[in-house]
């Protein structure tokens, strides 16, 4: 499980946190707390940083809860919170909203994940479905209800649908990426900000169809088969395609790959515990989250992260547009420094 394979990482990061800057005694005396809430996609890497950082700082108390993407952001824009966890960029209206409130905030990518289109491991009937196949399933007033209706050759079995709640970034990418549009869907579906529920309702039910985070799939493949996905462009790889660290991090899981996110109060980055936590989750980010089922950045894109940490830098690197699908954190961040070094001269 998650939790039991954070174990084997702590024994490696003692080496790692040696050079942290930050040596035993000066670890123990920083004290206070970091309050963090949102997506039930980004909470295992967040919970996993923070387990390995609360015993390098004892002192400091790091809370994380899940509200999902969208009910984490409402509690981030009413300063209830000092870092949202994220599993897409901030939204026009929430964008508008921190400016309304005077919450300005630091974008953070923390790592790479994928939306794993599921079924039951009795499901023996489908093994690929294309992009256009899941559209019709989940367009807005969709009138499939059975398996046939989806493809001939299936069989003439009911289709229940399980997916995630409209307050989670995971809704709101797998919308845009499938059907076209954030929340453009069907409504009709069984819905949980909670990916947890979502992998007991598919694991009960052997005509179930859901899509959750790949880190959840990931956990669970003695209860759940992941069902392939076939995007029809070449050049990401010929046809069908199942989810995997490997497949997004070589780009050929289209169009359910996505980056997740950490966003941080400015206003609470000074804070010596926010800013030791926010310094220790990027430079810890690539270790551990493979260790929970997400696939690292690049090394220059924790780096160019954590630049834009340290230099304060507010905004999206999104523009505050939401959801992007095929979009890679490393440019838009190679695209950021670039125009802030040509500002600067």
């Amino acid at each position: 499980m998650i939790g039991s394979r954070i174990l084997l990482v702590s024994v490696l990061l003692g080496g790692v946190l040696v050079g942290c800057g930050r040596g035993p005694q000066q670890s123990g005396q920083l004290t206070g707390s970091v309050h963090i809430d949102g997506s039930s996609t980004v909470y295992p890497l967040t919970e996993a940083v923070a387990e390995e950082f609360m015993k390098q700082y004892p002192g400091v108390r790091v809370t994380v809860g899940i509200s999902g993407t969208g009910g984490g952001f409402s509690k981030f824009l009413r300063k209830e919170t000092d870092i949202n966890d994220a599993s897409r960029p901030i939204r026009p209206v929430e964008d508008s909203l921190a400016r309304q409130n005077g919450v300005a905030y630091i974008e953070l990518p923390v790592a790479y994940d994928g939306i794993a289109v599921v079924v039951h491991p009795e499901n023996d009937w489908v093994e690929c479905l294309t992009v256009e196949e899941l559209r019709r399933i989940w367009e807005p007033n969709s009138t499939i209800t059975r398996w046939r209706q989806v493809r001939a050759s299936f069989p003439d079995r009911p289709l229940s649908l399980y997916g995630a709640g409209t307050d989670s970034g995971t809704y709101d990418y797998f919308t845009a990426a499938i059907v076209g549009e954030e929340h453009a869907s069907r409504s009709d579906f069984t819905a949980s900000e909670d990916d947890n529920v979502l992998v007991q309702g598919v694991s009960g039910d052997p005509n179930a169809l859901g899509f959750i985070p790949l880190a959840y799939y990931e956990e669970n493949t003695d209860k759940l088969k992941a069902v392939a996905i076939d995007d029809g462009n070449p050049d990401n790889g010929e046809g069908c395609i199942l989810p995997s660290p490997e497949t997004v991090n070589n780009g050929t899981y289209q169009p359910l790959s996505r980056p997740i996110f950490i966003y941080v109060r400015a206003d609470r980055a000074d804070d010596p515990a926010v800013e030791a936590f926010v310094t220790f989750y990027l430079k810890q980010a690539a270790a551990l989250a493979p260790e929970v089922g997400y696939v690292p950045l690049s090394a220059e894109a924790y780096e160019l992260a954590l630049a834009r940490f340290q230099n304060r830098i507010t905004g999206s690197i999104f523009g505050g547009e939401g959801s992007q699908v095929g979009v890679m954190v490393e440019d838009l961040l190679r695209l950021e420094r670039s125009s802030t070094e040509s500002t600067a001269e």
